[in-house]
């Protein structure tokens, strides 16, 4: 299961389920790339405001896989709203990589985090932050280009007005969200949708309802979470530092009944305890 692919509209092939790196520092995150790709991930995702790409790119390079097998995602930072800002911060996560192309890149945010979520949608900066994404992809910087938690009028935005569809767009999606709308209308468009935080940041993780139904496939909540993502289409990216977990949120080759899928869509998790400081978890990233 974990070696399965998804095609993008491109052509390009991406692994159906990622290793996320948020907050997973340098120091630790070289090791934890190691331990992943030893369970048998290849998809690891990062980003520039993770302040870790020079780690991935040592862990990638001493992680013992050939480049070509490893599927790299880093993110374009969401304060880049302008083409010189964004194509010099293109050019820069390469060299913090230490790789000569990207697999994907995607704009972190359609606003810049401390404005994230009001009133201006930055239009016309996305669309030169995006058309830069569009050269560097021309030049075979990029492999894919794509997007993060734009909602339907940021994506329709990118479709009207830029030249390469957008393969991904990856948005926070567990077991709670209120992102279906948001899924069907991205995949309508042939559009990727990639999960973050399928385990909901840990906050489903005492949710006797959804342990019930984890229990009744004999597979841990974890799993379950993320086995839920990829019944809705989408490519979930979970984290951990721990490679137990990392196996555990693998062990996904299982069916969720489509009377379960209906009840889990149902649900309702939007408390991420001290962690809805952080905008991607505060309730108005939930009116998708």
């Amino acid at each position: 299961m974990i070696d399965d692919k998804i095609t993008l509209n491109n052509g390009t092939e991406m692994p159906c389920i990622g290793f996320g790196t948020w907050f997973l520092d340098d120091d630790v995150v070289v090791d934890a790339i190691k331990d992943a790709t030893s369970v048998g991930y290849r998809l690891i995702d990062t980003a520039e405001a993770y302040g870790n790409e020079k780690g991935v790119g040592i862990g990638i390079k001493e992680c013992g896989i050939p480049r070509d097998e490893i599927f790299l995602t880093t993110k374009l930072a969401a304060e880049y709203k302008d083409y010189d800002s964004a194509s010099k911060a293109i050019d820069e996560s390469l060299e913090k990589l230490q790789v000569d192309y990207i697999d994907l890149m995607i704009i972190h945010s359609p606003e810049p985090w401390d404005d994230f979520r009001n009133e201006d949608h930055y239009l016309n900066g996305n669309i030169e932050a995006y058309r830069a994404l569009e050269d560097a992809y021309k030049e075979g910087k990029l492999k894919a280009i794509g997007l993060s938690n734009f909602l339907k009028e940021d994506v329709k935005n990118i479709l009207d007005n830029c030249e390469i569809k957008p393969q991904v767009n990856q948005i926070l999606c567990h077991i709670g969200t209120p992102s279906l709308d948001l899924i069907d209308y991205c995949q309508d468009n042939d559009i990727v949708v990639e999960a973050y935080s399928p385990i909901a940041h840990g906050a489903i993780l005492d949710n006797n309802e959804v342990q019930k139904i984890a229990d009744k496939y004999n597979v841990s909540l974890p799993a379950l979470c993320v086995r839920y993502t990829m019944e809705l289409g989408c490519i979930p990216i979970p984290k951990t530092g721990n490679i137990e977990h990392m196996k555990d949120n693998a062990d996904v080759d299982f069916k969720i009944s489509d009377e379960d899928m209906e009840y889990l869509k149902t649900l309702v998790v939007d408390d991420y305890g001290e962690d809805s400081m952080f905008p991607v978890f505060a309730g108005r990233n939930l009116k998708q």
